[in-house]
């Protein structure tokens, strides 16, 4: 039970940005991104249980067709399943369904995070938790002149106007592809990591997350080239 992994899945109706996001045709997949994140996840060897929470009933009734143990619905209350939806109240809602083990919360916005990525990222969780770390986030590097209104952020321009971008120093993007800590963590801080959480880096199209119309489009192109893989 110490070592137990529950992903928690949250996927609501509807989209402000991309409409029907979730479950539109996706590079000749039928259900779209629900479809290539649910069979990711099921092939994952490290994820005992998926808790797939939705208020979207063509989302709830295709997890069913699959007829997989490892996937439990929760039909979410239409409380939590507005636009105005905070992810703190999300994260109380986790910690709900979830009482024990460990919870990596993941999405289907991330479509290019395979079983292959879960197991290792879970590998590593317990090996970085074993180091002091108390959870883990996915994030993407970011090594590139970065400015305020008024002012560099990550370098000094009375040293050197513009050095290489390469001696920036790295600043990190958290990608919400995977957050991983003990059910604990949710308990006490009220959050889905700690106060030292391991920043697992990841390749910039591996980490790659739909949240614009553009996005998806070019998401879909990356399959379709062969450019990466789901």
């Amino acid at each position: 039970m110490m070592d137990k992994i529950t992903c928690f899945l949250p996927c609501r109706q509807g989209s402000q940005r991309v409409p029907n996001k979730n479950t539109k045709l996706f590079a000749g997949f039928e259900f779209g991104l629900i479809q290539i994140k649910l069979k990711q996840l099921l092939a994952s060897s490290r994820i005992e249980k998926i808790i797939l929470s939705t208020n979207d009933s063509i989302i709830l009734d295709y997890a069913n067709s699959l007829r997989s143990p490892k996937i439990h619905l929760h039909r979410r209350e239409e409380a939590l399943s507005s636009s105005d939806t905070s992810t703190d109240a999300l994260v109380h809602h986790a910690f709900d369904l979830i009482l024990d083990g460990h919870i990596l919360w993941t999405h289907v916005t991330s479509p290019f995070v395979t079983a292959v990525h879960y197991d290792l990222i879970i590998d590593e969780y317990f090996s970085q938790l074993e180091r002091g770390y108390d959870s883990l986030m996915t994030v993407c590097r970011l090594q590139s002149f970065l400015w305020r209104s008024d002012e560099a952020v990550n370098y000094d321009r009375s040293i050197e106007k513009w050095p290489r971008t390469q001696t920036l120093n790295p600043l990190f993007e958290v990608n919400s592809a995977v957050f991983l800590a003990p059910a604990n963590v949710y308990k006490t801080f009220g959050d889905r990591i700690g106060l030292r959480p391991f920043l697992f880096e990841m390749d910039r199209f591996v980490g790659f997350d739909i949240d614009w119309p553009e996005d998806f489009l070019i998401a879909e192109s990356m399959v379709e080239k062969g450019i990466t893989q789901v």
